[in-house]
């Protein structure tokens, strides 16, 4: 526009002098072939506009074609990441409700009575002796006390840390207990967990050994069994397949009763 007005008002000030040196009829002539380039360099000027108008537009679409497709794929990533983030915690979640189930089942409210010799005799004509190479399942007998309401503060303190997910404070906080309260019948519970811990953390040796000292030190718990069971799911994990098949087989020879030998035939029958 600018450009325009400044040809227009070159030409009429131009129109007056060529106009007194040849003529209406010349100046005329020369008047309209100026404005004729006017308009022609108008039009050029015009269609480059539009065509850097063009090229904009077309880069900035191809752009957000580019950034809508990214935008897409990563939105498919991200869900694929919920899906499987949503089935772990489910898994996870049934695994320990399971768990925490079968425990208060199992858990004594009263004092543990230590097995007479008569007693220890008849149990051990029902459980043969486990294999050399198997965890080996002490017969002691250790007498243990119901917890009081300050040991049973800590004990669920710790529970709490693992059903929460953090499984290095709850180890903490059942070691201690177990330190502070060796003779409670929930110190068998706290090891089992101690081990379970271990095991959500991927830590297959501290889980097979904090396992392996719940049934040394309290082979007459009714989580013996199952720390068995779970010793061997740890060896598995490891790639120790021999050591897990020794050790549901000594599963099996003590506690032939327990739902957890039950399992470990079944587990027995899977691993070649």
């Amino acid at each position: 526009m600018y450009m325009r007005a400044f040809v227009l008002l070159f030409l009429f000030g131009c129109n007056a002098s060529y106009a007194g040196l040849f003529g209406d009829s010349q100046s005329r002539q020369q008047l309209e072939a100026l404005q004729a380039k006017v308009s022609e360099m108008e039009a050029r000027m015009h269609r480059m506009e539009e065509t850097l108008i063009g090229q904009s537009l077309i880069e900035l679409h191809n752009q957000a074609e580019v950034l809508k497709m990214e935008l897409g794929r990563l939105r498919g990533q991200i869900e694929v990441l919920e899906d499987e983030n949503r089935l772990l915690r489910k898994q996870q979640k049934d695994f320990y409700l399971d768990l925490d189930s079968r425990l208060r089942q199992l858990e004594p409210d009263s004092t543990e009575i230590v097995p007479s010799p008569s007693d220890a005799s008849v149990q051990s004509s029902d459980q043969s002796t486990p294999a050399a190479a198997a965890p080996a399942v002490k017969k002691a007998a250790v007498a243990l006390q119901a917890p009081d309401a300050v040991q049973r503060d800590s004990y669920d303190a710790a529970y709490t840390r693992f059903k929460n997910g953090d499984y290095t404070g709850a180890i903490a906080g059942f070691e201690d207990f177990l330190e502070q309260h060796p003779l409670t019948t929930l110190a068998p519970a706290a090891a089992y967990w101690i081990g379970n811990a271990h095991y959500a953390l991927r830590d297959f040796d501290q889980s097979v050994a904090a396992q392996q000292r719940l049934i040394e030190t309290y082979p007459d718990s009714p989580k013996a069994p199952d720390a068995l069971l779970n010793m061997a799911s740890s060896q598995l994990e490891s790639g120790q397949k021999s050591a897990a098949r020794k050790t549901l087989e000594s599963l099996i020879a003590s506690y032939p009763h327990s739902e957890a030998a039950q399992k470990a035939k079944n587990r027995l029958a899977s691993i070649k």
